[in-house]
């Protein structure tokens, strides 16, 4: 594709400059026709986004607009507004869903990973004195970030060194040296130690020498295994003897053996850091220092796969994620785990996983040890592994309880974004009923109701036909008599059994949505009775305006009114018909129907429309499906709300007339607790607190009025 580009865009220059040359020998009217020809092909080739989507909506869009155009050429220019409105509120209301949808909890990074451990001393091995002030540190960290301390600790061997430092720098108290040591930690200076001046840090960098950036010392420290004080050990059998060196009798580490330390584990991975904590309560690292070798930590390879070793240790030191360096020889296959799973790529006639499937086994990998910045580096991963093809793997594993949850959001919206393409291939068929039961819940759906409907009929087409061939008598399917040989006339299909099965789908199509309202596909699933409930324009004698009643709202008499889908064909024709009214009509867009009532919350808009059951104590019985956030965190989750109440998607999203403010709030309170790492259900908890806070400040008001 970026050859394509390139291509396109070099064509694109010496064709201006073919017509720049000609412009010089040619008539007036030539060079305006030249003109005319390099625009045309600048807008053409502008960008390959730009191409591709001039492409679908040349194919689809424009005759999506026709037909909404065919329905509202009789509107009212209040009506096409109304119309407009409803579309812009849901418009608000999916940048706020896609912004939910985007939460999770963002993952410590190594600089903040370092500097909770510069606080916490986990797996200190030396101490510093300055000015009678103890500072536990690292030797590791230390020796690679600063030439001044590698020299001091290369002079001071062995575990617990005790160092008095004198300075030839003068006048640095003991905050400014701490501040320094944090500085080698995470690479920065904090805000709050801008006390540093300028030539007491020109002054400090003469002495101890300027380091390089952070990620490049830990790097070296990766790649060097200099002052490693452990090894990951990668086996397949729990009765691994411990060796007396690091070293083979060649001068090479064993096999699986891969240095790392002990202080960057502790800091990245909370499992790392009760592992080693667990082994030094029990005295087995006071006999590895003793015996001069590495701290050891076996890992089951049947849980983690030494081929994932470096990329693991690579997303430890590095923060990023990168499967080229997964081993890939046939050495990998000498373990129980590794053999398990090539056995098991066998059956499916690969003998190496996709990268997806990689990206999947990795994140788990992440999720086990407790690494959230290898589990969100394959999220990423299999996100932009995404297509049409590798969906429904993709929802399935997103599902699982050992899946991602955010995956799965994704991978819904990119099926509701893409559910045209994906109705009309066989990528339908291997849909589950409850991803898509989902997508047709949505106001986002982008196929127009028609083409849903054809998709749920297909769907349920075929699932009845897989249905009828899991009962048919014969033992061998695809013999002379078998329903898989033979195949199926759709006239054969039962459409009891059809409705049936759709019976829970068939409901979330806006039937009386559907465009043209004559189209034969709806006829005939009303004379199949696979549709009980006709559209509203079928019934009574003003079809007309029970049509247009059924897509915009007219007060609590309208009971035909449906909330239409953000379907973007149908929104920008609209829109486009709307502002073409306006310039013929311009006196009446100040002018509002009294029938069009906007949904305007009361001031108790907080509140669910629908009451939830609440115990005797007034705690929502509801409450003890789902851990509790503590006190704190409530409250924390209470500002996050606050502050994304002001920013400016959510302001433009309340200040449109037809917003739902309950909704809002819904996708609002969602986003905060996905970026807490609590359940959705978690919500429901939030929402209840902000209205006893907000009725307990209405008793307190009404008391002092009293």
């Amino acid at each position: 594709m970026g050859a394509s580009a390139s291509s396109s865009v070099t064509s694109i220059g010496g064709d201006s400059v073919q017509a720049a040359r000609l412009s010089a020998s040619s008539s007036p009217d030539q060079h305006g026709i030249a003109v005319r020809e390099k625009k045309k092909k600048m807008t053409g080739f502008a960008t390959l986004r730009k191409k591709f989507i001039r492409r679908r909506r040349s194919s689809k869009a424009c005759d999506h607009g026709r037909i909404i155009r065919d329905l509202v050429y009789t509107w009212s220019h209040l009506e096409a507004t109304a119309l407009l409105e409803e579309y812009e509120a849901l418009a608000a209301l999916k940048d706020l869903h896609v912004q939910a949808e985007l939460a999770r909890p963002p993952a410590a990074t190594f600089k903040q990973d370092l500097s909770m451990l510069y606080d916490h001393k986990h797996c200190s091995d030396v101490d510093l004195v300055y000015r009678g002030a103890c500072f536990p540190v690292h030797r590791a960290v230390l020796s690679a970030r600063c030439p001044y301390f590698r020299d001091l600790l290369g002079g001071c061997p062995g575990y617990g060194a005790r160092i008095c430092l004198e300075l030839r720098t003068p006048h640095l108290e003991v905050p400014m040296f701490s501040a320094l040591l944090r500085y080698l930690y995470t690479g920065d200076i904090c805000p709050h130690d801008a006390t540093l001046e300028t030539n007491l840090l020109r002054r400090l960098g003469e002495e101890f020498g300027t380091p390089n950036p952070l990620e490049h010392d830990l790097r070296y420290l990766l790649e060097s295994g200099e002052n490693a004080d452990a090894a990951l050990i990668f086996t397949s059998d729990g009765d691994y003897q411990r060796p007396d060196s690091g070293s083979s009798e060649y001068g090479f580490r064993p096999k699986l053996e891969l240095p790392c330390h002990k202080a960057i584990l502790s800091a990245r991975s909370p499992f790392f850091r009760n592992l080693i904590q667990r082994r030094t309560r029990s005295g087995e690292d006071h006999t590895e220092r003793a015996l001069h070798i590495p701290t050891r930590i076996v890992l089951d390879e049947s849980v983690i796969p030494k081929r994932y070793a470096r990329v693991l240790l690579h997303a430890v030191y590095l923060d990023t994620v990168d499967l080229s360096l997964i081993t890939r020889t046939s050495g990998c296959g000498n373990s129980a785990g590794s053999l398990g799973e090539v056995q098991a790529l066998t059956h499916t006639g690969r003998m190496r996983p996709s990268p997806l499937e990689e990206a999947m086994e990795l994140y788990q990998i992440g999720r086990f040890l407790e690494l959230d910045i290898l589990s969100q580096g394959c999220e990423d991963i299999i996100l932009e592994c995404l297509t049409l093809e590798s969906l429904p793997t993709v929802l399935k594993w997103g599902s699982q309880p050992h899946g991602s949850a955010w995956v799965h959001r994704q991978a819904l919206h990119y099926l509701r974004e893409e559910f045209q393409p994906i109705a009309s291939s066989s990528i339908l068929h291997q849909l589950d009923h409850a991803h898509l039961a989902n997508v047709l819940q949505s106001h986002f759906l982008q196929a127009s109701e028609l083409e849903v409907l054809q998709a749920v009929l297909k769907w349920g087409e075929h699932e009845l036909v897989r249905r009828m061939e899991d009962r048919e008598p014969n033992l061998l399917s695809h013999t002379v008599h078998s329903v898989t040989r033979k195949g199926i006339k759709k006239r054969d299909l039962s459409d009891i059994e059809l409705r049936e099965i759709l019976s829970e789908l068939l409901p979330l199509v806006r039937i009386d949505h559907i465009l043209p309202p004559n189209s034969e596909a709806l006829a005939q699933a009303i004379r199949r009775g696979l549709v009980s409930t006709p559209p509203s324009h079928m019934i009574g004698d003003e079809r007309d305006n029970l049509r247009m009643n059924a897509w915009i709202r007219g007060g609590k008499k309208n009971g035909f009114f449906v909330r239409p889908r953000l379907f973007m064909p149908y929104y920008e024709e609209i829109k486009s018909l709307v502002e073409e009214q306006m310039v013929q009509e311009a006196d009446l867009v100040r002018l509002r129907r009294p029938r069009y009532v906007a949904d305007i919350p009361d001031a108790l808009y907080m509140v669910e429309e629908k009451p939830r059951a609440m115990g005797t104590a007034g705690v929502d019985v509801l409450a003890a499906a789902f851990p509790v956030p503590d006190s704190a965190t409530m409250a924390l989750m209470l500002k996050r709300e606050q502050k994304l109440r002001q920013s400016p998607s959510c302001q433009r999203a309340i200040s449109l007339p037809l917003s739902s403010r309950h909704e809002i709030n819904r996708q609002v309170r969602l986003r905060v607790v996905r970026e807490f790492n609590l359940p959705d259900t978690v919500a429901d908890l939030l929402e209840v607190s902000i209205c006893y806070c907000f009725l307990a400040c209405a008793s307190n008001f009404t008391g002092s009025l009293r």
